[in-house]
């Protein structure tokens, strides 16, 4: 069995003003297309895309793209619904954990992916019971490696903007330390932009 990727690209960006799926980056590609690139090359099949606000815009630039797109009716509640939405997505699909990675992490690329999926855990690397977080000098973020065998328990506890960080604080999980590879930051206002380097 294989790990999925899943990105969370439903979001308003309220803060930011407008959703940031199809910003374009510093180096030219959007947003959304970085995100899908980092899940893939990092050696993520099948790679799920969760589209909300400007969800009919973002499926159409992604038509050809290899990727399988759900719709979040609900992305206005909150981080929660995509994250929701996306495990039950995957739920028919053969393949044991999925690699979560939002949308709006601009030098988040495919060799934090690596590294988080090839993190030892008590029962393999990307097994059922996997669960791994990234960190950034020290400060938890994404992408997380949410193994199949805890994707009921998260949806359940999916709130709001809350994602699997409820599920997280309260279950033992691995994180590891990417901040050789990345800072981890996410866009939320038109001022992040000036630090997106493009990495």
């Amino acid at each position: 069995m294989s790990v999925a990727g899943l990105v969370l690209a439903a979001g308003g960006g309220r803060r930011f003003g407008a959703p940031k799926a199809l910003l374009t980056r510093a180096d030219g590609r959007r947003y959304v297309d970085h995100a899908v690139a980092s899940l893939r090359d990092g050696g993520c099949d099948p790679v799920v895309v969760v589209v909300g606000a400007a969800g009919e815009s973002v499926r159409e630039h992604l038509a050809a793209a290899p990727v399988r797109i759900v719709d979040c009716p609900t992305w206005a509640q909150g981080m929660g619904e995509s994250l929701r939405a996306g495990l039950a997505a995957l739920d028919d699909l053969a393949v044991n954990a999925a690699v979560v990675t939002l949308v709006d992490l601009p030098d988040v690329g495919s060799d934090v992916v690596v590294r988080l999926v090839a993190a030892p855990s008590a029962n393999g690397p990307s097994a059922p019971s996997a669960l791994v977080r990234a960190a950034y000098g020290g400060r938890p973020g994404h992408p997380v490696v949410l193994g199949r065998d805890h994707w009921s328990g998260i949806r359940e506890m999916a709130e709001g903007d809350r994602g699997a960080r409820d599920y997280l604080a309260t279950h033992p999980h691995r994180t590891v330390e990417c901040g050789d590879l990345a800072t981890g930051w996410d866009v939320d206002t038109p001022q992040d932009l000036m630090d997106d380097s493009g990495a």
